[in-house]
């Protein structure tokens, strides 16, 4: 199930700046749940299909053993007017949501895992995502 956000104030909102103009993550950037993580070296938008892929990826490779942490959420709605409709008439309607990354932010956490599957386990969501990325540990 892709993560989307209950309710929101405002239906639509503003594209806003590129990540990559803004300055890097200060808050989401150490490891707070598990022993393992995957962090962020850039910034870009990253969708709620893509979260869920790697997501995927982790629970399918460590054979649903430990437990995972997603610290990105997709509040940010994306808009899109369907095929061969002309300007003009308003903006469109809310097509998927998508989280405004910034560089240094941790992406996922893992723990309950030995260091080599939690290795490659993050390394196989870090293909899934548009953003490269690092593995990371507490120790």
């Amino acid at each position: 199930m892709l993560l989307a956000p209950r309710k929101t104030k405002h239906r639509k909102v503003h594209k806003g700046k590129p990540s990559d103009k803004l300055s890097p993550a200060s808050r989401g950037i150490e490891l707070s749940f598990g022993s393992y993580g995957l962090k962020a070296t850039e910034a870009k938008w990253i969708t709620a299909r893509q979260i869920e892929s790697a997501r995927r990826a982790i629970t399918r490779y460590t054979s649903r053993g430990g437990k995972v942490w997603i610290r990105i959420f997709p509040h940010k709605p994306i808009t899109a007017k369907s095929a061969e409709v002309g300007m003009g008439k308003g903006k469109g309607a809310v097509d998927h949501y998508v989280v405004n990354l910034k560089a240094g932010k941790i992406l996922f956490e893992i723990d309950g895992v030995s260091p080599e599957v939690a290795a490659e386990a993050l390394r196989r969501a870090g293909a899934k995502l548009p953003v490269k990325t690092k593995f990371i540990s507490k120790d």
